[in-house]
């Protein structure tokens, strides 16, 4: 009885020859179905075609040639190898090395044999040689045949080979010629069918194809690009559509308590925080959940903003929760709405793991029964034993450290029938090509306007031959009664690194600056150790901290005018950028000195040139991806831009917007129900765990 052919749906243990061994390794790469074979693309091609000659041979370029064996030469001293030496018809010599390799295998190689070789060339003590190439015996080189055609590359794993993998794509493609759906088109993308773009990027029948595709220009690779962005924007858009086809207070309250809270502040809110406002206030003013993320650089005043949405709920018969990412930064938060919403009538109260059981208890017991406006608050606020009365906005600090999973738990708190608004915030900014791929399921708010009277920090780059200068800089500003930051970007000292390490340096600084109180911070200290330095330094008992990037987001300390950062060269804009956002936010003028280990590189040398130029955090942030594209931008949410098998964000951005257009109208079209669900699936595959990234 024949074996049925495996689906593109199956498992990839489906095809012969896959077994639980060979399956694991495959999905180390992310192959678990057999269409994943087909979207695991190359990333290079091979001209095998045709043998070259050892004249036209090439230092480190890949080659194929066809050889005659002379002589087969195997030793053990000094060190075993197989040598082969051989020549092609012109009579030009070559010799191949193996340093791996069995008794038998030498024992292949007999003169006159044939011998097709594919390998890279180098150039040796005595002349072309190969090391390790692929390559086959013939009866004779007369006998002696090209591989035949263009071979793709891909990315590998331990224990999966070339060949191996290229012989599953094939099975795989063998598979899908009697697949009915990678042969339809998708309505609104024209070019090839997926099919035949796949076929093509797989089995390019010629070297200019070849070519075109490496270079990124070709018809099927941009057919194939569109088709992958459409899939993300159509299950970011499910995901939207979903969280949003729940019920939610309707709150129009937002124009009275803008107005309410800005006679509260004492200061007057710009202009970009009265636009963003506005904004939030339209959402909240709808019965489905809003869901906005509000972007702003370090010091742009978005608690304010959140401040008002908080009032605009509690105004509306409703409670507010605040969830930040770490116990300092929802104190500090707690403490900023208690000044400025306490004065209106409002009661805010605070969550942490710090709090005694029967303390978090009574406070827990006083949300429940609604005597709470206001819960601030770590993770302690959505954990399982934490209700509310009556939750109609939630409010979520530093976006990028939780994951979707995490919003939407605090999201089921509120009452039935109802889901509360989510206001989503990040300091963070994230480029517009970066927010369109990765935020679909989102409204996007920006403050791009700071502050009056907040001074720029003066920023300079520091070869650390220079330390003596910056310490003598220190020692000044302690006198003066500052404070100052010294971040190190290492626990332990390393040979293979050239980078201070935290603890040696607060030795060092503490004998350098006799009188000035030392504190040292890392992620290696418990959440409560590092929790009391860092508050010690806010209260002014510590004049110099000594840190690790732990204090990158959350510590404001008005009183900090220095920020030096060791090895400066070894982070990226974003996080330079961060650093430096921790010092400015008081009326002396500030200063950010990058110290760095020269000579620099050619990268590092720009981005430290990029953060003397600017202060714009978006500036920084399109730089920053230009120059180390998505991964490190969006912490836990860059999962599903990451997972982008052949699309680039930066690259293929104009395509962004008609794709929007195409997945909406894709989602709203009856008859492309199924089109959706198979782009969706071939891509993306389950969209539940996609909105869960």
């Amino acid at each position: 009885m024949p074996v049925a052919a495996p689906t593109l749906e199956q498992p990839a243990s489906a095809l012969r020859g896959v077994g639980d061994a060979l399956a694991a390794k495959l999905a180390g790469l992310g192959i678990e179905r057999v269409i994943d074979l087909l979207l695991h693309l190359p990333l290079r091609y091979e001209d095998r075609s045709r043998c070259q000659r050892v004249a036209t041979l090439r230092h480190n370029v890949p080659a194929q040639l066809a050889l005659r064996v002379l002589e087969v030469d195997q030793r053990s001293a000094p060190r075993r190898q197989l040598r082969v030496f051989c020549a092609d018809a012109d009579g030009a010599p070559l010799l191949l090395r193996f340093f791996h390799f069995r008794n038998a295998q030498g024992q292949g190689f007999r003169p006159e044999a044939g011998l097709r070789v594919w390998g890279t060339a180098r150039m040796g003590p005595g002349g072309w040689e190969m090391v390790h190439p692929e390559y086959r015996l013939f009866p004779e080189l007369a006998a002696v045949r090209p591989e035949g055609g263009i071979l793709p590359v891909y990315p590998l794993s331990a224990g999966v080979t070339q060949s191996r993998l290229r012989g599953l794509v094939a099975a795989a493609l063998e598979a899908a010629a009697t697949d009915p759906v990678l042969a339809v088109d998708v309505p609104g993308l024209d070019g090839p069918t997926t099919l035949a773009a796949l076929r093509l990027l797989h089995q390019p029948p010629d070297a200019d194809t070849a070519a075109a595709l490496e270079a990124g220009t070709h018809p099927a690779q941009q057919r194939l690009i569109r088709e992958e962005l459409l899939a993300h924007q159509i299950s970011l858009r499910m995901v939207r559509r979903r969280v949003r086809a729940d019920a939610a207070p309707k709150l129009a309250e937002m124009t009275a308590a803008r107005a309410e809270l800005g006679g509260q502040l004492g200061f007057a809110m710009t202009g970009a925080q009265q636009r963003v406002i506005d904004e939030i206030g339209a959402d909240m003013a709808q019965e489905s959940p809003m869901l906005r993320l509000v972007q702003g650089d370090v010091g742009s005043g978005k608690t304010v903003v959140a401040a008002a949405a908080m009032l605009a709920a509690v105004r509306g018969g409703w409670q507010a929760a605040l969830m930040a990412p770490t116990e300092l930064l929802a104190e500090q938060h707690a403490r900023t709405l208690e000044e400025w919403l306490a004065p209106l009538g409002l009661r805010v109260t605070l969550l942490t793991g710090r709090l005694k059981k029967a303390e978090r208890t009574a406070r827990r017991d006083a949300i429940v029964e609604g005597a709470v406006d206001v819960a601030v608050g770590t993770h302690a606020v959505f954990q399982e034993d934490t209700r509310f009365a009556k939750l109609g906005l939630v409010v979520v600090d530093e976006q990028h450290r939780f994951g979707v999973r995490q919003r939407l738990a605090l999201r089921d708190k509120g009452p039935e029938g109802h889901r509360p608004h989510q206001l989503v915030m990040t300091a963070t900014p994230i480029p517009r090509t970066l927010a369109q791929t990765a935020y679909a399921d989102l409204d996007v708010s920006v403050i791009d306007e700071l502050p009056p009277g907040r001074t720029p920090v003066v920023t300079a780059a520091v070869a650390n031959t220079r330390r003596e200068e910056v310490i003598a800089r220190l020692r000044e500003a302690v006198a003066a009664g500052r404070q100052a930051y010294w971040v190190c970007t290492l626990i332990e000292e390393s040979e293979q690194l050239a980078a201070q390490a935290a603890g040696e340096t607060a030795e060092l600084l503490e004998a350098a600056l006799p009188g000035a109180r030392v504190g040292l911070a890392h992620g290696r200290l418990s959440a409560a150790d590092k929790q009391q330095v860092m508050r010690e330094f806010k209260e002014g008992a510590i004049d110099v901290l000594v840190a690790t990037t732990v204090i990158e987001v959350g510590v404001d300390v008005p009183n900090a005018s220095i920020m030096v950062i060791e090895n400066a060269e070894r982070l990226g804009l974003s996080q330079l950028h961060q650093l430096r956002g921790r010092v400015g936010r008081g009326h002396a003028e500030s200063q950010c000195l990058l110290m760095y280990q020269p000579p620099l590189g050619e990268a590092a040398s720009e981005r430290l040139d990029v953060m003397r130029r600017t202060h714009s955090g978006f500036v920084i942030a399109e730089k920053d991806l230009a120059l180390r594209g998505p991964g490190e931008l969006l912490g836990r949410r860059q999962t599903g831009v990451v997972g982008l098998k052949i699309a680039d964000p930066i690259r293929d951005a104009d395509e962004l917007p008609a794709m929007a257009e195409l997945a909406e109208k894709l989602l709203d079209a009856p008859d492309a129900s199924d089109t959706v669900t198979r782009l969706v699936a071939r891509w993306v595959g389950d969209v539940q765990r996609y909105g869960q990234v």
